[in-house]
């Protein structure tokens, strides 16, 4: 075998190891001529001879100018090789890219410039050893030192010239090498990938978008970078893609849909908005490919219906519209139970406008896919009846509105009273605070008579008396103060001359005896008043406590409201309502005498005195 050392003269050798790097260059330049003649006369096995020298003897030497000598060499000896250079490039680059590496500065920068000279002389024969240079200028893009930074962006420049001119390049081998690296943190290696991204998507032969995927989580990543050039350059680039995406027939939107899901979370507002801006695309541009997706891209739409930033806002509103107004088929994946959970889950947000789009998403689904919805049952009705304390009417209706779609089917109405009147027996706050607007709200959307004789029911067997009669004398004010409740009065008023009327007074009144006051009212206004008068006249010294003397004193104001004005006018006529005159005069006498609705009532019946004396 060739030996390296007697083809090269000794002081060759000594002026290649020279601290003064003009005998190294001059030193490097009899290497060139060397080897060209190698070359020439066809002596490959000398060739690497002379290779192995530099390399073993040189680059790998523990003194620093000997590693100096022995790159520069390498790449005279790339230059001597000219054409013939790529059938020993597995020998050369080697010792250059372990340079890279070097603790000396200086021996960097020159093993930058080795390779720098050795690429210009192979070009597309380089390609070859592509990913372990990308590596290796990956690093160097980072340096501390910045002489070396600058060399190694001349290299990198150069190295993207021939990739894009190359044919042999590999997108696939690439791929997971800029994978591995898109959530490096440091500023300079993320200039060097978004740089090596924009000029590989810029490559007609180059399908970057069908790779995007596996690393458009890095690049949103760049976005909340604290330098302003990379997340303009990351900015630029996304947009870029979004617009390849646009305008392509095949894009994998799915694997790019959760990527999205998890940046529109972000705590960067830029972030944010560049992520539901996607979203809001593929929701238009992705058709059936996202139907699986569905869910996951709900769950980040609605809280972003409620961002702090009106752009976010914005976008996620039209989105959600965009994505409610989509017809998917479960056959064909849409989940409708994820859909139900991602509903329920915000339905606790903090946010008002997020708790609206929630139920609004439920009322959609339960008019679309009502069957499927009510399977789900047990797992929304307890959200849905915890909306109904939320701080914010209009969830409240709308929650309202939900219930009363599920409870078209008499299985579920029953059940929606009996649950209401259990949450109204364990937060008495709900009821005093809510109970008006949910009981009346309901009458409107599900018929009065329906669900106040659906209440009755549920209290005449209510074992807890004292709750009963606190929820008998909400109902009983509901009943006589709520327009909504008008077209109800009115029947219970036709209770002596109406078969109708009769039944819900026997269906109101079994429940309505849990509170006195509530079953006089409730005769005062069906004109029961003989009733009534028995009533009062069968209270004991313990019925009459301070409660019910609250409660009369509520009574005794209605009665001079416009609700119970027939029956002032009946008070004309104490002939024909004699027993009206027997109640009116027991209440009074029930009442203290000191009292405001004992001189209110005392007043009314004075006055119909005086007023039957003139008539007289």
């Amino acid at each position: 075998m060739a030996d390296g050392l007697s083809l090269i003269p000794a002081s060759v050798l000594r002026n290649l190891a020279d601290k003064l790097y003009e005998k190294r260059k001059n030193a490097a330049l009899e290497i060139e001529g060397i080897v060209k003649q190698l070359a020439l006369a066809g002596e490959h096995e000398k060739i690497s001879a002379v290779i192995n020298l530099l390399t073993v003897d040189f680059a790998y030497s523990p003194q620093a100018n000997q590693r100096k000598g022995g790159l520069i060499g390498l790449a005279a000896a790339t230059v001597g090789l000219a054409a013939e250079a790529a059938q020993h490039l597995e020998q050369i680059v080697p010792p250059v890219l372990n340079s890279f590496t070097d603790h000396d500065g200086r021996v960097r920068y020159y093993a930058c410039e080795a390779l720098y000279n050795i690429a210009k002389v192979v070009r597309g024969d380089f390609i070859f050893f592509f990913n372990k240079i990308f590596d290796a200028l990956c690093k160097l893009s980072a340096d501390a030192d910045p002489n070396v930074q600058s060399a190694a962006h001349l290299l990198d420049r150069l190295i993207k010239d021939i990739v894009t001119e190359s044919d042999q390049f590999s997108i696939e081998e690439f791929i997971p090498l800029l994978r591995e690296r898109m959530n490096v943190l440091n500023p300079y290696v993320r200039q060097f990938l978004v740089g090596w991204i924009t000029v590989l998507d810029s490559v007609p032969d180059i399908d970057m978008l069908g790779f995007l995927p596996d690393f458009l989580d890095g690049l949103f990543n760049m976005l909340s970078d604290s330098s302003h050039e990379i997340r303009q350059q990351a900015d630029s680039a996304l947009s870029e893609f979004l617009q390849e995406i646009k305008n392509s027939p095949n894009v994998d939107y799915g694997r790019m849909a959760e990527i999205l899901v998890q940046r529109a979370g972000s705590s960067d507002e830029f972030t944010r908005l560049t992520a539901i801006t996607w979203i809001n695309e593929f929701v238009k541009l992705g058709g059936e490919q996202l139907v699986p997706y569905y869910a996951d891209i709900l769950g980040a739409i609605l809280p972003c219906i409620s961002d702090k930033e009106e752009k976010i806002r914005v976008v996620a509103r039209e989105t959600n519209e965009e994505l409610r107004a989509i017809r998917a088929d479960p056959a064909d994946g849409f989940n409708i139970d994820a859909i139900l959970s991602i509903a329920r889950r915000e339905l606790t947000s903090e946010w008002e406008a997020t708790r609206i789009e929630a139920l609004h998403w439920i009322s959609a689904l339960l008019a679309r896919y009502r069957s499927e919805v009510i399977s789900y049952l047990n797992h929304t009705f307890d959200s849905l009846l915890n909306a109904l304390s939320d701080s914010s009417n209009e969830v409240v209706l709308l929650a309202l509105e939900v219930h009363a779609c599920i409870a078209e089917d008499n299985k579920n109405f029953c059940r929606l009273v009996g649950l209401l009147v259990r949450n109204f027996q364990n937060d008495r706050v709900l009821l005093e605070r809510r109970g008006a607007l949910i009981v009346r709200r309901l009458c409107v959307l599900l018929d009065a008579e329906r669900v106040y004789r659906q209440f009755s029911l549920n209290l005449e067997q209510e074992e807890d008396l004292d709750f009963a009669s606190v929820m008998v004398q909400a109902l009983n004010l509901i009943l006589l103060t709520s327009s909504e409740l008008a077209e109800l009065r009115g029947l219970v008023k036709l209770s002596l001359v109406q078969s109708s009327g009769q039944d819900l007074f026997v269906s109101l009144y079994s429940s309505w005896c849990h509170s006195p006051m509530a079953t006089i009212s409730l005769c005062l206004l069906a004109q029961a008043y003989n009733h009534a008068s028995s009533v009062i006249q069968s209270l004991r010294e313990e019925d009459i406590n301070a409660k019910f003397l609250v409660q009369l004193d509520k009574l005794i104001r209605l009665l001079e409201t416009p609700i119970f004005a027939y029956l002032r006018l009946q008070l004309l006529e104490p002939g024909k309502y004699t027993w009206l005159l027997k109640t009116l005069y027991g209440l009074l006498m029930m009442l203290p005498q000191q009292s405001a609705a004992f001189k209110i009532l005392r007043t009314r019946l004075k006055t119909f005195l005086l007023t039957v004396v003139l008539s007289n």
